[in-house]
């Protein structure tokens, strides 16, 4: 049995993964972090990461982008393979991956879900026959307590399609005017929140009459857990290094 630690306990995704990881045969949460400490855990919850005394085998960390840099910090002094679901993450919290990479395992996506990271490897695979005669927008759909928009993975996606093409497009973040030319240079993403939506993200290739679509939906935020769980069982067995959920998926 392998020993987690739980990063964002009590947050919506750490609850889900609470539910999964007592179910699961071979991982068991002996210690949480969340910046809330007066709600009730099955296990220790502590503030920062240099506070737990358990014996951690692995971090799972779903937190609050803020967060990431100092928990890095340490799983490198504690040499902690470390798997990080959280979106919203700053490109200097992003340039720390790398370095930690060279001392600890890292798995790092900006979506879990095993749906998404096959559907990337679709578009990958048909963006370059269509990029000089369709546009190619993107919609992402969300809950209304989102808040970072637009969501990790629509850049994800975006980021995917461009290293796929001869000629990567320009991101146009919404779309408003009245003197518009929505060139085929420009890759349009557009962000929508409300109610509670788990997760939608459509990828539209518009071309001279005729359209293609490519639609993930989330119906539960299990769909993350689950990856994230098998990313940690991807991870234990890894040596220092950069992961994401293409070298699981490979």
């Amino acid at each position: 049995m392998k020993n987690v630690l739980l990063s964002g306990c009590h947050g919506k995704m750490g609850q889900v993964l609470q539910k999964l990881i007592t179910a699961h045969p071979d991982l068991q949460v002996v210690a949480g972090l969340d910046h809330t400490l007066d709600k009730e855990a099955d296990f220790p919850v502590y503030a920062a990461a240099a506070d737990v005394v358990e014996k951690i085998d692995i971090v799972i960390d779903f937190s609050h982008y803020s967060a990431v840099p100092a928990l890095i910090n340490s799983c490198v002094a504690k040499n902690l393979p470390i798997v990080i679901a959280t979106t919203g993450l700053t490109d200097d919290t992003k340039a720390m991956l790398p370095v930690a990479s060279q001392i600890i395992p890292v798995f790092y996506s900006a979506n879990m879900s095993l749906g998404i990271n096959v559907l990337i490897k679709a578009l990958q695979s048909v963006a370059p026959a269509l990029e000089n005669d369709f546009n190619i927008e993107i919609i992402e759909k969300h809950h209304n307590q989102k808040k970072d928009a637009p969501s990790g993975t629509a850049l994800l996606l975006a980021d995917s399609i461009n290293d796929s093409l001869t000629k990567p497009k320009d991101y146009l973040f919404g779309r408003a005017g009245n003197d518009l030319e929505n060139p085929l240079s420009q890759m349009g993403i557009h962000a929508i929140r409300g109610g509670s939506i788990p997760g939608e993200h459509t990828v539209i290739f518009a071309g001279s009459d005729e359209i293609l679509e490519f639609t993930h939906t989330a119906l539960s935020r299990d769909i993350f857990a689950n990856g994230a769980l098998k990313a940690a069982e991807f991870l234990l067995k890894q040596s220092a290094g950069l992961y994401n959920m293409q070298d699981l998926l490979a």
